[in-house]
This record gives C-alpha cells, structure tokens and sequence, in this order.
C-alpha cells in the first residue's frame, strides 16, 4: 500500500482550502463574511526586533537553498527566508509545508506532492509545480550527483501537483530531498532567471516567515516579518543577525542588551552565564559530531597510509578533559561522525585515552621520535578544539600546524579538494547514517578525497535495499569498518552551548528536535511589557 501525510500545518483555512493572511480576514470581517475566533483573526500585527550574535560570518550562498553543502549552518537562515515541501519542525522529522500532502508509490518509484493553494513568494508570485522542478534541477550542493543519478523524471500534470519518478526504489529519497539537502526548499523561478545566480543572493526573494531587508557582509543581516506567511503571521517584526566572531565580545553584547541571542558561548564564558541574572544557558543536543579527516591516507608516502599512525592519533586524544573544558561535559563522546540519533547508527566501543599506548603505536610505524603532521586546518569557530587536539598531539610527538579559516572559505576550500594532512570536520545537518556517509567517506561525497572500494559497494548496495534490517546491517558493516581502520579520528558529538538574554519569550532553541539553531522563527517571541 502506498504510503501518504497529510496537512501538519497550522495556517487557517478558507473555504476552498486557502490560507487566508491577517489582512484578508480582517477585509471579510468588514464584509460580514468572516466568522468565529480563528487564531490569525485574533493575532497581533508583528512587532519589537531581536537581535542575534552570530559566531560565524554570514555568506550569501546561505540565503539560497541551491548551494546547502552537507553542514546545517545554511538553515539558521533558510529557515527564515526560505520555505520548502517538507522540512523537520516541531514534532515531526518531515512535516508537510509548502505541500499540503505527499504520497509514495507502493513499488517506491515514485513520489507524489500536492501544493497548498494560494501559497505566495515573497513577491506575491504564486508558489507552482513549476517553481518545485525548478528548483530541484538547479540543486548544486552536497549530493547534487548522488540526487541527479536516481531521479528519472520530475512531472508537473498542473500547478499543484509534483511527481518525482525514481530509475529504481531508493528508500531515502525523502531524507535527502525534505532535510539533508536544499534541493526541496523552493525558490521563484521567474525571479530567479530574470536577476540570476549572483543576483538572487544579493537580493534573495523566498516563500518563509521572513523577507530579505538588507546584508552588509561581516556585520549584520536583516530580515523583516512576511505577514502573508501561510503557517502563521510571525510574533516578531525585525530580526537582526549580527556577526560578532568573537565569543567574549558576543557575550558582553548580550550583557549590555546589544543582542537578545548568542550563538555559541564555551567554557568559562558558558559558567559566566550560569551566574549572571537574566541570563539563561541553552545548551542543544545537536547531531553534530566532529572528527579529523586524515586525508593523505591513500597516499602510500604520506605517514597517515598506517592504520597504527591514525590509531595512534585517535589514542593521544582527551576527549574526556576537552569535553569538560569547552562544553562543561555537555557533549557525547560517541566516536563516530554518525550522530547516535540518527536511523541506522552503530555505537562503536567507547573512545580511549592513552597517550602512551599512542607512542607505542607511532614507534612500531617507524616514528619513535614522533613526525611533522603539517598543517591542521579547521573552520576558526572552533579553532579551540584544534587547539586542545593539536596540544595532545604535541604530547606524543606530533606535530602539527593550527590553520584556521572562517567558516565560509574553510568549507569551499575542503569542497574543492584544496587541503593536505589534517581536517577537522563537523557536520549538525539532517538525515541518517547513509546522507553523512554519502557527504563524508563514499566515492563522490563533496568532501572525499579518496574512498574505499569495499565500502563504496556496500553504500551501493544499501541504498537500494527495502528490507529494514538488511539495509541496517550493511550501514552497520560500513561503520564497524571506519571504525576498525580508523579512517577518520572522530571527537565528539557536539552540545552547542548559547545564550539567551531577558527580553526573550520563546527563543526557539529545541523545538525543531536536533536542530541546532533557533527555530521556527514564526514561533519565536519577545515577552510582553
């Protein structure tokens, strides 16, 4: 039988199924022709602003859904600007939105998606089966080959009916097209050919909770209440995102009311806040494990191509004591890069600390007195990690070289293959075990240097597999042998600690389940008074 959902949403209804806006019931109330007390009736005009202290500097490939590379740092602002078919919310790991409904085809060939009728841009275009194909074939992120190779035909019979037909059953279509990708956030296809690439990202026009207002690079985005929003008119008018990349700076902005959120506020600063009236710690259990990628380890010359070298680097690790001093012991020491919520997750056995066990390891591979590991790049946002890792490592004789880059640079460069030796890599975006594998270690993921073949056929094999427990026991096959070659060196799976100051109502953190930002930001208020 074939498999449906139905309408999660929470827009009021008309008569013929369209979500009427504020300003439309207020205009048949003047006509008589509106009754009872229906919640967007009653609701508020938007007002007030907040403010937020971002920890990483905004790029303009963020506002555009066609670009989301693997990582879940492009929907802190997608989830406001931008709107999709279905997307994790509150309650539900894949809740209709721009689609009222969607169905898959019992033989898994095909999927099915209707429109909510009457559903606008930012503009005032109208929301169509059109924009949908469009903004799928125009997908360039993460998995954009993985995505193009099994999608067949994309059909649109009218304006509110989508069918995707699959080359052969692939049981995470929706995982990868409604949250591990941008390729189901849709943006207006008329708009976007008139002004292009480069234009939409500079004046970015979408279907979310909010509109595009201004962008000054390195200071601040601006976005303003879209009150035709079809789930509900947002509570808030302004919102401001304020780029304060350093983490002292960003929590005396929120001491002195500058800012109303912090994002990511650590260690000594994150027990400064317990401490501080008004002020409230909001650690997220996000699915954001980071690891190091040793990505010459294909190359025979390089020291990494030992197992005893990368398992010697994984030993002379203290998680335990890193953990502790960043993130007061908030994040899970899994030793995996799939995140232990996620579908298909194998717990490998628990991380060890042993520096000397290390050194045994990196004598036995020829280097009794330790080795020049080179450089060590990381995005700059957690530099700090790189720093307590790069410390133990000097401890057993490795030596490596800190390279941090601000988070836009940083992940272009790893996509395009630019780094040597050491990455620290760490991803909180949605999905299971097979998206962060098709990302991270399969042949083609957008930050693979090089793959194993063993492995590469049994992703293939997966993911083409119905049966649950089949399909299980491949993943977990895949993940026993990452962890047995320590391909990669993981860290942790990281609490992402931030702050909230005293004007906040309801801040969002949490309520889109392992989402690591704020959100729905039409769900977000200031307190009153």
């Amino acid at each position: 039988m074939a498999t449906s959902s139905g309408d999660a949403g929470t827009g009021v209804p008309g008569r013929n199924g369209i979500p009427f806006s504020r300003r439309d019931l207020l205009a048949l109330a003047a006509l008589g022709l509106a009754s009872g007390t229906s919640r967007v009736a009653l609701a508020a005009a938007p007002q007030g602003q907040l403010t937020w202290g971002v920890h990483v500097s905004l790029a303009p490939t963020w506002f555009d859904p066609a670009d989301t590379q693997g990582i879940v740092t492009p929907f802190m602002v997608l989830y406001a600007l931008q709107d999709a078919l279905v997307k994790p919310m509150p309650g539900q790991p894949l809740a209709p939105c721009l689609a009222e409904s969607y169905t898959a085809a019992e033989d898994g060939l095909s999927y099915d998606f209707v429109l909510r009728e009457g559903v606008k841009f930012h503009n005032g275009e109208l929301v169509t089966a059109e924009d949908v194909k469009f903004s799928f074939q125009r997908y360039r992120g993460a998995s954009h080959d993985l995505m193009a190779s099994r999608v067949a035909e994309i059909e649109t019979p009218d304006a509110r009916h989508i069918r995707f037909r699959l080359k052969e059953p692939w049981p995470d279509f929706l995982t990868f097209y409604g949250s591990a990708t941008g390729a189901g956030w849709i943006v207006p296809k008329k708009y976007v050919e008139q002004v292009g690439d480069e234009g939409y990202k500079k004046a970015p026009i979408g279907a979310g909770p909010y509109k595009f207002v201004s962008f000054n690079p390195g200071v601040e985005l601006v976005l303003e209440a879209f009150e035709g929003y079809w789930r509900k008119t947002p509570s808030v008018k302004r919102l401001v995102f304020r780029v304060i990349e350093e983490e002292a700076t960003r929590l005396a902005a929120l001491k002195r009311g500058e800012i109303d959120i912090a994002y990511s506020i650590r260690g000594e600063l994150a027990e400064e806040v317990q401490h501080t009236p008004g002020l409230t710690l909001k650690p997220v259990d996000t699915p954001a494990p980071f690891w190091l990628s040793f990505v010459d380890q294909w190359d025979p010359k390089s020291p990494w191509h030992d197992e005893r070298v990368r398992k010697a680097a994984s030993l002379a690790i203290d998680r335990k004591g890193i953990n502790q001093a960043l993130t007061l012991g908030f994040s899970k020491l899994t030793d995996s890069i799939i995140p232990n919520s996620f579908d298909y997750f194998w717990q490998p056995p628990v991380p060890v600390y042993d520096p000397a066990q290390a050194k045994k390891l990196l004598a036995e591979a020829g280097h009794p007195d330790g080795f020049d590991a080179g450089e060590y790049y990381c995005d700059s946002s957690y530099s700090n990690i790189g720093e307590a890792v790069a410390n133990n490592f000097g401890e057993v004789g490795i030596a490596a070289k800190l390279m941090p880059i601000e988070r836009a640079g940083f992940l272009k460069g790893a996509a395009e293959k630019k780094y040597r030796n050491i990455i620290q890599l760490g991803s909180g975006a949605f999905g299971n075990a097979a998206t962060r594998l098709a990302a991270f270690i399969v042949k083609g993921g957008a930050y693979v240097y090089g793959s194993y073949p063993d492995i590469d056929e049994l992703f293939d094999k997966q993911a083409i597999e119905l049966d649950h427990k089949k399909r299980e026991a491949t993943l977990f096959k895949i993940q026993q042998l990452m962890y047995e070659r320590t391909i990669v060196a993981p860290i942790w799976q990281l609490a992402f600690i931030n702050a909230v100051g005293p004007r906040v109502g309801e801040s969002g953190f949490g309520l889109i389940r392992s989402f690591a930002y704020t959100g729905p930001y039409e769900d977000i208020t200031l307190k009153s008074g």
